[in-house]
Order: structure tokens, then C-alpha cells, then sequence
């Protein structure tokens, strides 16, 4: 054997950047590693175990299941101060995942750091920048073509950098994820909102803004204000129609947009196992509706069966021996209770406009007759990284096969969103994609699509009012094509499957009958299906490029004539005096969200470029003075203009400016260009009454003058 020090320099000389404590690494109880794509790096449940016995003895109390994993990472456990919702932890997260929208700027960030590599594993995930036009294969050769020089820059970097890089077609971030990197006790953050996706699998995944995403690949420890837990108790167990959607779109009934703003939700109790792996997974997602930090769910043997099926039992096999730190203790405390009897949870559809306005699917439609609501549903669409689960498209064919026995098509336009590479192959390979199709379903890319905006919508006109109904995540104004007077709702893909074949709101699959072609009536039977493909997954095409051993000779180009690509020039400091005789630039009327601050959709394309995409600044937002979007007026010449150009005048006129808002501003994505815009306009500040959680934190982290 190797002497010692000999094994030490080997060890030191293999971690490269990665500033673990060499004695620490060689006495791991078991080394399994986080992933197949980095063999090399290793799950530390064995410290995690030191740091929770640590804060255990400290506190001298249970602890939830999300503090046993968050106060696990924490930089110093021995010394930190913690204190629910009140003071800052500083923590040491597993790994970091990137969207290809919000990674160019987190990249661009930390090639200024000029740092060589990333301090912990990190993936970029080209997911955003792919527009529904036609059908997967020509949308995403469409893609490719348009989006070459981005999609070359962000592989660049990634082989430069030392970041896992998946390109296009490979699936949304959150999927792949959940197959290939979340597993129980994990700290992970990610630059999009929706991350928490991976509290399906017992992990502890937070969206953040790209500047928090470079701090952890610079090594830095990531600071996260102290969560405050709400615990959901399930007891009870789905059937039927009712599936883990519900559960969701329940809570967000209860809680509200920002009910749950500073806090970890926790679900417990008996009912946790009626539910699959990629159910409690969607529940996890949309639990950023809520305004949660995060959302998790307990180890158990649902995600046991979902780790090894996706090719992880070594993972499976090392949780079960630490699983006592994988589930809460018993007699923890929560800040906020709340109890759900799935049993008697029944099918739900919230909307339009908000997330939070939650109706049963039984009383939709006479909510909708009495609002004035179109009851005609234009487009169903299911899938994204909400729903787009084996499980979801087995239960959506369930439906639909249903309908095609009767000899019925849906009556509504139809799309369907694999999550992945792996379940777009695996349902094609199962059949459930054809049945889809012959339904009339058009299936899309491995991409986020309509979910963000990103639609090329040809059925209606802008300001057309009409109905669709999704298996989304979010249903903001204007959220999914760009059209106002759309009313989207959410619900789950079984649900949206059944009202596509219906055609209107005021279909209940439970009790209501269809009639087919033979002019025979016949109710839906509810849907079955299986939770995970009887054969192993069809991993589907290799869409993965692992960076370099060595990047010595990697270039990363940014062309200073490129209109997507602009390098990083730091902003103006702070003089230190108070500021005075301050412009207002709007006084926002209602709600604010990221995307009235800046709009996805067709912008998405200058996510890397900042002035270009800061001409998108507020221009959703109501002005209180006219009650109308992008129309504010200019303090000096008196005529009502866009507020991107009111913006660029003072600036130019060197008159500071704040931004008025109202309650939960910035709701939403983790869009760091919401808080970047105002900055770079020449903002002074935004004066709310509060914050969404995310977008402080965006907004506090670029208070700092960093660049």
C-alpha cells in the first residue's frame, strides 16, 4: 500500500479545486457516487451524520427532515446561529444545475471570477430556448439553428469550466435531475424556480439567481436565510381520479401565492407512501407557486423503487443505512400545520391568472359561467417538468384510449411535452406516445414549450379571450402565449386529457357522460397506469457531453458584436450618501411578477446579452397613473412612453429612479434579470410593501455591487 503521504498528495492532486478535507474523504463509511457522470464524486452521508449530531446536541430538540438536511450543510455547525426565519446560515450545497436560459449569465458571472473550474459538480441543461411550432423534431432542428452561437458558448464554457453540459432535446432540467442526480439528503440549487422539483427524492433543492450559483461553484459558502418549516400531514391514500397534482393545487388554495414565503414545506404522515416518486416529485415542483424556499418528502421505499429503476441502487441501498437522517424526528415542531385526507381530496382545477385560485374540477364550470369565463377550451396541454412522468403520460393514454374505443378525437387542440430524453423514448417504445397521437395530440420536444412561453401560437389573435387548461405549473397573464385575455388553467394530465376530449370547463369526468361516434353515451372510467415502465427506461438518444480531463485548450468566445453574448462591465458604486429627490419611474398596480418585470417568452433569447434584454424591463406591469402596461410618463418632457425607454432617459439625463410596487413583488421564477434590469437602467430602488422569497434574494445578492 501507498504510504500516507503519498496518498494524500494523489487525493489532493485528483480533487483539484475541490477543497475537501483529505482525511475526511479517505475515512467515508461507503463511497457511492452522486452519479454515473461523475464517478469521482462521492455522497457525504457521513457528514452529513456528523454535522446534524453536532446541531443536535446544540439545540437539544427533534428536527424536521428539512432541517436535518439543510443544518447538515451547514459551513460551521458548531458555531452558526440559528434561528427559524431570522438569521442566515451559511452552507456548503452538494451541487448546482443551470438552465440554459439563466446559465449564460451565471456563466459570463464566473468567467469574471477567473476562477479555472468549479468547486462542485455542475450541469447546464438546454431546456428553455426551444419554441413549440410544429412537433419535436423540426422544433428542435429549428432550435439548433437558431440558438447555434448560445448553445456553442454555454458547451464551451461547460468543457472550459468543468460543467456537465446536456444538449438540446435532452429534457427539462428538473427531469433530469430527478433521473440522474437528486437523491435523499441532497443540497442542490439551481437557477430556475421550479428546482424544488427534487424534494421527490428526499432532497433539499432551492431555485436561486445565477449570482448564488457562481458563489457555490467559487467555493463560497451559499447564505440562505434560516427557513421557517410548514408541515403538511397527509393521511388517507389517492384513487380514482385524484392524483398528486391535487395535492398541490389543494395547498395553494390554502396557503396562497405567498403563504409560504420564508419557509420549507415538509410533508409526513401515513398517506406520504400512497404516493409515487414522480408524484410527490410534481407536488415538490408547484410547491414554488407558494412562495416556498422548498418543498420535500420523506425517504421511503417509493423512492427506493424510483432509484433503482433509474439505474441507482447503490444510492438506495446507502440511504436505507442512514436513513434514520432521511425522515423527520419524532415530535419535531412545525411553524404551521396543515392536515390533507387524501381519500377525500378530490380532483382539482385552479385558475385563470393565478396559481392559488383553487376550484374541485366537480364546480369548475358553473364558477366559470357565473365569471364570465369561456367555457370553450381552446388547447389542452400536458406535460413539462410538472407532470411529464411515465406515470403521467401512462394515465393521460389511459384516458385517451378510453375515448378512441368510443371513436373519439379531442375536441380541443392537444400537445404533449416529454420530461426527458428517457421518457420520450420510453412511451414511444410503450405505445403510450401513439395513443396520444391518434387521439390527436401533437407531441413536442424534450423541452419546457408553451410552459414559459415559449409557443408559437397560430389558433387565436393577441387579446382573443379564451380557455386552455395544463398540467403546468404557473398560469400568470399572459404566461404561455403572450395573450392577455388567455385564462389558463392547471390541473393534472389526466384531468387535462379528459377536458381536451370534452372540449369544455363544464366536463366532470367523475359523474358526466360523452357520447360516441355510435351515439351511445358512456362515462370515463378513471385512469390506471403503471407507476414506472415494467421493462428498464429507454435512456433514448446520448445527449450528454462530459467536460474534458483536460480544458487547457478550451476557448470560450464571445463575439463583441453578438446580439445574444455580452461580457460582464461593473456597475456604478454606491457613494455612501443617502439617496435624495428620487424619480419615480411606475407606481405598479397589483400583482408584479418576474414575468411583468422581465418577460420570458420571446426574450428568452437575450438572456445573455443584459442591455438587450433591459429593454423587456416592466413592460407587463400596470401603471397605476393610466391603468395601462408599458405606458409611463416621462417626468421631464411629460409624454407617455415605454417604460424601457423612460428608463434609458433618465439615465442617459442622469436622473435616479425607484420603482414602485405592492405586495410579493417579483413572484415567480428565479429571473436574476429582474433584479439586473433596474440596476443596469439605472435604478436606485425598488419600494414595496414585501418581496417574493426569491426575488430578495436575487435582489439582495446584486445589492452588493459584485461585478
Amino acid at each position: 500500500m501507498a504510504p500516507y503521504s503519498l496518498l494524500v498528495s494523489r487525493l489532493q492532486k485528483a480533487l483539484g479545486a475541490r477543497q475537501y478535507h483529505v482525511a475526511s474523504v479517505l475515512c467515508q463509511r461507503a463511497k457511492v457516487a452522486m452519479s454515473h457522470f461523475e464517478p469521482n464524486e462521492y455522497i457525504r452521508y457521513d457528514l452529513l451524520e456528523k454535522n446534524i449530531n453536532i446541531v443536535r446536541k446544540r439545540l437539544n430538540r427533534p428536527l424536521t427532515l428539512s432541517e436535518k438536511i439543510v443544518y447538515g450543510h451547514l459551513d460551521d455547525p458548531a458555531n452558526q446561529e440559528i434561528e427559524r426565519g431570522k438569521t442566515y446560515l451559511r452552507l456548503r450545497p452538494d451541487r448546482v444545475a443551470m438552465q440554459d436560459a439563466t446559465a449564460q449569465m451565471a456563466m459570463l458571472q464566473f468567467i469574471s471570477s477567473g476562477l479555472p473550474k468549479v468547486a462542485v459538480p455542475s450541469t447546464i441543461h438546454c431546456d428553455h430556448l426551444i419554441e413549440a411550432q410544429l412537433g419535436g423534431e423540426k422544433d428542435l432542428r429549428r432550435a439548433k439553428d437558431i440558438n447555434q452561437e448560445v448553445y456553442n458558448f454555454l458547451a464551451t464554457a461547460g468543457a472550459k469550466y468543468g460543467v456537465g453540459f446536456w444538449r438540446p432535446g435532452s429534457g427539462i432540467i428538473h427531469q433530469i435531475i430527478l433521473e440522474n442526480y437528486a437523491y435523499p439528503g441532497v443540497l442542490l440549487i439551481g437557477t430556475d424556480s421550479h428546482t424544488p422539483n427534487g424534494g421527490g427524492l428526499g432532497g433539499i433543492c432551492i431555485g436561486v439567481g445565477g449570482a448564488d450559483a457562481v458563489d457555490v461553484m467559487a467555493g463560497i459558502p451559499w447564505e440562505l436565510k434560516c427557513p421557517k418549516v410548514i408541515g403538511v400531514k397527509l393521511t388517507g391514500s389517492l384513487s380514482g381520479w385524484t392524483s398528486p397534482k391535487d395535492v398541490i393545487l389543494k395547498v395553494a388554495g390554502i396557503l396562497t401565492v405567498k403563504g409560504g414565503t420564508g419557509a420549507i414545506v415538509e410533508y409526513h404522515g401515513p398517506g406520504v407512501d400512497s404516493i409515487s416518486c414522480t408524484g410527490m416529485a410534481t407536488i415538490c415542483n408547484m410547491g414554488a407557486e407558494i412562495g416556498a424556499t422548498t418543498s420535500v418528502f420523506p425517504y421511503n421505499h417509493r423512492m427506493k423503487k424510483y432509484l433503482s429503476k433509474t439505474g441507482r441502487a447503490d444510492i438506495a441501498n446507502l440511504a436505507d443505512e442512514f436513513k434514520d437522517h432521511l425522515v423527520p424526528d419524532s415530535g419535531c415542531h412545525y411553524d404551521q400545520l396543515i392536515e390533507i385526507n387524501l381519500s377525500e381530496l378530490k380532483p382539482h382545477i385552479n385558475g385563470p391568472f393565478t396559481p392559488d385560485l383553487a376550484h374541485p374540477v366537480a364546480e369548475v364550470g358553473s364558477v366559470a359561467e357565473k365569471e364570465g369565463w369561456p367555457l370553450d377550451i381552446r388547447v389542452g396541454l400536458i406535460g413539462s417538468c410538472t407532470n411529464s412522468s411515465y406515470e403521467d403520460m401512462g394515465r393521460s393514454a389511459a384516458v385517451a384510449k378510453q375515448a378512441l374505443a368510443h371513436g373519439l378525437q379531442c375536441k380541443s387542440q392537444f400537445t404533449i411535452t416529454p420530461g426527458s430524453e428517457q421518457i420520450r423514448a420510453t412511451i414511444e417504445r410503450d405505445g403510450y406516445a401513439q395513443i396520444l397521437r391518434d387521439v390527436g395530440g401533437i407531441v413536442l420536444a424534450n423541452a419546457c414549450g408553451p410552459c414559459i412561453g415559449q409557443w408559437d401560437r397560430k389558433d387565436i389573435k393577441k387579446g382573443e379571450k379564451n380557455t386552455i387548461v395544463t398540467s403546468y405549473n404557473r398560469n400568470f397573464t399572459g404566461r404561455n402565449d403572450a395573450n392577455p385575455e388567455t385564462h389558463a388553467f392547471v390541473t393534472s394530465p389526466e384531468i387535462v386529457t379528459a377536458l381536451a376530449i370534452a372540449g369544455t370547463l363544464k366536463f366532470n369526468p367523475e359523474t358526466d357522460f360523452l357520447t360516441g361516434k355510435d351515439g351511445k353515451k358512456f362515462k370515463l372510467e378513471a385512469p390506471d397506469a403503471d407507476e414506472l415502465p415494467r421493462a428498464e427506461f429507454d435512456p433514448g438518444q446520448d445527449t450528454y457531453q462530459h467536460p474534458p480531463k483536460d480544458s487547457s485548450g478550451q476557448q470560450v468566445d464571445v463575439s463583441p458584436t453578438s446580439q445574444r453574448l455580452q461580457l460582464l462591465e461593473p456597475f456604478d458604486k454606491w457613494d455612501g450618501r443617502d439617496l435624495e429627490d428620487l424619480q419615480i419611474l411606475i407606481k405598479v398596480k397589483g400583482k408584479c411578477t418576474t414575468d411583468h418585470i422581465s418577460a420570458a417568452g420571446p426574450w428568452l433569447k437575450f438572456r445573455g446579452h443584459l442591455d438587450n434584454i433591459s429593454n423587456n424591463l416592466l413592460i407587463g406591469a400596470i401603471n397605476v397613473e393610466n391603468g395601462k402596461a408599458n405606458s409611463v410618463r416621462n417626468a421631464v418632457t411629460q409624454e407617455f412612453g415605454p417604460v424601457p425607454d423612460t428608463a434609458r432617459y433618465y439615465k442617459k439625463h442622469g436622473i435616479r429612479w425607484v420603482v414602485i410596487g405592492d405586495e410579493n413583488y417579483g413572484e415567480g421564477s428565479s429571473r436574476e434579470h429582474a433584479a439586473l434590469e433596474p440596476r443596469h437602467l439605472g435604478g436606485r430602488a425598488i419600494i414595496t410593501k414585501s418581496f417574493a422569497r426569491i426575488h430578495v434574494e436575487i435582489q439582495a445578492t446584486w445589492s452588493e455591487d459584485r461585478l
